[in-house]
């Protein structure tokens, strides 16, 4: 059974919420979900987004916050997160020119500085990686770049499963090197043909209950369902995907 949150990452409903952004949270809410990661706003200031959480029975367990924002407007990112009332600040991203050797190694020491001071706000700093961090330098990847460059007590990292498959690594496996650090879970499936593309939780071949046991185990910070393209309704892809979660691990939501 699922003991931590379940979230939506809303980038899955970017669409939907572009043309109308509140009535996509309310259309989240009434299939269920408890909990969603932001990537972006609505254009709302945190107060106005709040007291519309507060009337969805929603809560945040992170935002999406581009480099550059967190890079040279860290105390604004702090103050939208402490008044909307969420913990979570990840870097969901990094750009071309800064994914190499000394781009890693400078990026490490960045995170360093911006996750140090989440903390002293109360706020959790992840970083999220797609398959590309995975790209080896000599004995390295730029994934193991950053863990082993910056302070597991002040970054926190967001797996995603997908782009670990993609990648050809073990979910398990990087669950397991990053235990003594803040972890949440993108949740994904990818389809058993040659193209691998997103799938609807339970419709593909990740071994998505071995992982998430597992992340129960080790006490994940929490669970996000995130799919990146949609083929058919990106609202029929959320709900299929909570669907499962519900049949598979007696998900109360």
């Amino acid at each position: 059974m699922m003991q931590k949150p379940v979230a939506l990452q809303m980038y899955t409903l970017r669409e939907e919420s572009s043309k109308d952004f509140i009535g996509t949270l309310e259309k989240v809410a009434s299939l269920g979900y408890k909990s969603v990661e932001f990537a972006g706003y609505g254009g709302l200031s945190a107060a106005a987004l709040r007291t519309e959480l507060d009337r969805l029975d929603l809560v945040p367990i992170a935002s999406h916050i581009p480099l550059e924002q967190l890079e040279h407007h860290l105390d604004e990112v702090m103050a939208y997160q402490k008044e909307l009332g969420n913990q979570g600040v990840v870097c969901p991203v990094i750009p071309l020119e800064r994914r190499n050797k000394e781009g890693y190694q400078q990026l490490a020491d960045l995170f360093n500085r911006v996750g140090f001071k989440c903390q002293k706000e109360g706020l959790t700093f992840y970083y999220h990686h797609h398959d590309f961090e995975l790209t080896r330098f000599e004995d390295q990847t730029g994934l193991d770049l950053i863990l082993n460059g910056t302070n597991p007590d002040w970054v926190g990292i967001e797996l995603d499963v997908y782009w670990l498959k993609y990648a050809g690594q073990n979910p398990q496996d990087w669950m397991t090197r990053c235990r003594n650090r803040n972890i949440l879970i993108h949740l994904k499936d990818m389809t058993t043909d040659g193209e691998r593309f997103f799938a609807e939780l339970g419709t593909g071949g990740i071994e998505l209950e071995s992982i998430i046991d597992y992340g129960e185990r080790l006490n994940v910070n929490g669970w996000i369902v995130e799919q990146d393209q949609c083929k058919g309704s990106p609202i029929k892809s959320i709900e299929t995907s909570l669907n499962y979660l519900r049949r598979a691990f007696n998900l109360s939501i």
